[in-house]
């Protein structure tokens, strides 16, 4: 089958290896039942996959479903994908087919499903292994005959050691993987694709074609774009309004490009095998972070105290106390630190005397709330974004889900 044609008539652009044999192995699974996972960073281009496999499919005629698990909240998802009964919950006035029941015969899209709850994730596991489900608030089974085919941006290996997504749902569903590559690893299709959004933008808005200099496409090229084929459209729109001079230099560019220097401060999640990207994907990591913070501010602090201590001509008697402090710091459970009330570091021109020493513990443990540095990150995040939700919750590296979660948990205003 010539992929040149699939590659036009799914609009994807790009020549890389990665891609083409991404296209390749969808081709091939196409035809047969298999359970097929996608898997690839946020703005990939993973949506376009499912349709493919679907559209080589015998199931071409039947329908085909798209479900964003991570829009739907957890206590509707089950009704969302498997239907209700009337009177199965409050609001429930009659009963509902879900998304297995109306895609029989045809094929269902999960996005993002390792967002899906654990109690949701084995009625999944029932609805592949037997194609039974029971709809929520009945007894009564129910046959479908569906090609299931799951996306995710996350590890979803590493959620299964953390207890986050069934280890036999992840085998059952990954009898296929398929890997859609970043956008930084496919850098000969990046201009590819700026040419193809430029030339649809100023169909758009009826203006003239943006184009870029060989500085400015040697920038385009090189740039990380954390944000993959969503961010370089993006990107793309903004130019084509905005710049009055339709042949744009490497310097007017470099406007449109965010710094990626603010994702070097995250935390470095360690697991086996090494260290893995630096994203907020667990309330684990956020406390490594903490940690990080906290271990630098105590330098910080001992640094000051012993300073002010060389400027009034004191010794430093508790030098070495001090430092066991900090080590017997990072030997307990962090459950065990409590947060005392702040105490108010002296002024230089004071003396010190050895009882204020002795309180630099204490004051070295002053922002060691998990809650409190949980509750900054979050409103520092909305306040960069606007209040906008998703692109916070991009920034965390977390799911929206989970962030609106978070919001409501500490009653933060937004």
């Amino acid at each position: 089958m010539d992929v040149q044609k699939i590659k036009q008539r799914f609009e994807i652009i790009g020549n890389s290896p990665a891609l083409i044999r991404a296209i390749e192995v969808a081709i091939q699974v196409a035809p047969t039942d298999l359970s097929v996972l996608i898997t690839g960073e946020s703005g990939a281009g993973k949506e376009r996959f499912p349709q493919i496999i679907h559209q080589f499919s015998s199931r071409k005629h039947g329908p085909y479903i798209a479900v964003n698990c991570g829009a739907i909240p957890e206590g509707t998802i089950d009704s969302e994908l498997f239907g209700h009964e009337k009177g199965a919950f409050t609001g429930a006035h009659e009963s509902r087919k879900g998304y297995f029941e109306v895609a029989d015969g045809g094929t269902i899209f999960l996005d993002e499903i390792g967002e899906l709850p654990l109690s949701t994730q084995v009625r999944l596991l029932r609805v592949l292994e037997t194609g039974e489900f029971i709809r929520v608030g009945s007894s009564k089974v129910i046959k479908t005959d569906i090609r299931l085919v799951g996306a995710t941006n996350m590890e979803i290996q590493q959620a299964v050691e953390q207890g986050r997504f069934r280890e036999d749902l992840y085998y059952r569903l990954n009898t296929v993987p398929i890997m859609v590559v970043p956008l930084r690893e496919r850098k000969e299709d990046v201009h590819l694709l700026f040419r193809k959004f430029a030339l649809d933008f100023a169909e758009k808005y009826r203006m003239p074609v943006i184009r870029l200099d060989e500085g400015a496409q040697a920038l385009l090229r090189d740039y990380p774009w954390p944000g993959n084929i969503r961010q370089l459209k993006n990107v793309t729109e903004q130019i084509s309004i905005i710049e009055q001079d339709r042949l744009v230099t490497a310097e007017r560019l470099k406007t449109y490009l965010p710094e990626i220097t603010s994702r070097q401060n995250l935390p470095v999640l360690f697991k086996k095998g090494g260290i893995s990207e630096h994203t907020f994907n667990s309330e684990r990591e956020i406390l490594y972070q903490i940690l990080f913070d906290m271990k630098r501010d105590m330098h910080d602090l001992k640094k000051l105290v012993f300073d002010l201590m060389d400027q009034t001509g004191e010794k430093h008697p508790v030098k070495h106390d001090s430092t066991e402090a900090v080590q017997r710091l990072f030997e307990e459970p962090v459950t065990q630190i409590e947060t005392p009330v702040p105490e108010k570091a002296p002024m230089p021109h004071q003396k010190m005397d050895e009882s204020q020493i002795e309180d630099t513990e204490e004051i070295i443990e002053e922002s060691l709330s998990l809650t409190d540095k949980e509750v900054e990150l979050i409103t520092r995040a909305l306040k960069k974004h606007g209040g906008k939700r998703k692109l916070a919750a991009r920034e965390l590296g977390i799911s929206e889900r989970t962030l609106y979660r978070k919001i409501k948990e500490h009653q933060i205003q937004e």
